[in-house]
């Protein structure tokens, strides 16, 4: 179907009786062009305290969105919750709001481009992204299917990379491929500057096996995290495992709109230690994204 002509149907674009999206419940007058993602819903209800003239705060199942300003900037900050799925619904239910008119069901003819930056928690891989860092996806490297139900991703991906990842990591996870995109240039410019780390950055598909993890289940490939950690591409290599980065830059880059995600780690992989006390570590990355974006 030609949805530049034809109406998309209400089966594809769900529209509550209030006028809001499906899963978000946001009205297109709610939302920014600025956006601040984070996993946790409860971690919205901590970025809104920074905010001033609060227009909404709108909760549906783990997505919760407030839209309010913070030095002069109209800002959404909204929760995705865990994993490339639910950026799949976050992404699309934000391009809705912003470039189709929920009137006519038609897209907008001039594009709404928003700016989007992730705020999330990861695993360092490296002895340079130890616990406490800060790191920025420069490249996002996707252990997941979720941008391959799309149509031309060749034109957002770095092919270079794949071919690279394919071979140095003797890939063994039979009906997956990784892909990987990059992050917008002036974007991780802007939001990293000189105390932000940029790297190459996974999004796994689960937190367990995915990421190497074995409980009680054995792993397809056990030396695939030794893998990932001696890789190296153009300079970069792999500092964090997280689950959300590549799909987010994927979907978003496919759409026309710029994304980031920057990570604080919380566990390091090598070192084997963890901070579940992380909540108070994550608060200068929050401040420093509220400034920059």
């Amino acid at each position: 179907m030609d949805t530049k002509t034809n109406p998309i149907p209400p089966s594809e674009l769900i529209i509550n009786s209030d006028g809001s999206i499906f899963h978000l419940h946001l009205r297109p007058e709610q939302l920014a062009d600025r956006i601040v993602l984070v996993g946790d819903p409860d971690r919205v209800t901590m970025i809104g305290k920074y905010l001033s003239d609060i227009e909404c705060d709108v909760c549906n199942r783990e997505f919760h969105s407030i839209t309010g300003h913070y030095a002069g900037k109209r800002l959404t900050i909204l929760s995705h919750g865990i994993g490339g799925d639910n950026i799949d619904i976050v992404v699309n239910e934000l391009d809705a709001l912003a470039n189709i008119d929920f009137s006519t069901r038609l897209p907008r003819e001039t594009p709404r481009v928003l700016t989007l930056v992730r705020i999330g928690t990861c695993g360092g891989l490296q002895p340079w992204s130890p616990i406490g860092t800060y790191v920025a996806a420069e490249r996002a490297v996707g252990f997941d299917g979720v941008p391959y139900f799309y149509a031309n991703t060749e034109r957002v991906r770095d092919l270079p990379l794949e071919a690279a990842l394919r071979s140095q990591l003797s890939w063994r996870i039979d009906g997956l491929r990784p892909y990987a995109i990059p992050a917008d240039p002036e974007l991780t410019d802007r939001i990293t500057q000189d105390d932000i780390v940029r790297g190459i950055t996974i999004a796994t598909c689960s937190f367990y096996g995915a990421q190497g993890r074995s409980l009680r289940l054995p792993l397809a490939d056990p030396d695939l995290n030794a893998k990932v950690e001696a890789f190296e591409f153009d300079g970069r290599q792999i500092g964090n495992f997280e689950m959300e980065s590549a799909s987010l830059a994927a979907l978003a880059a496919l759409l026309g709109h710029r994304a980031l995600t920057v990570c604080c780690v919380i566990a390091g992989r090598v070192a084997k230690n963890m901070n579940v006390d992380y909540k108070a570590s994550i608060v200068g990355l929050i401040e420093k994204v509220l400034e920059r974006i």
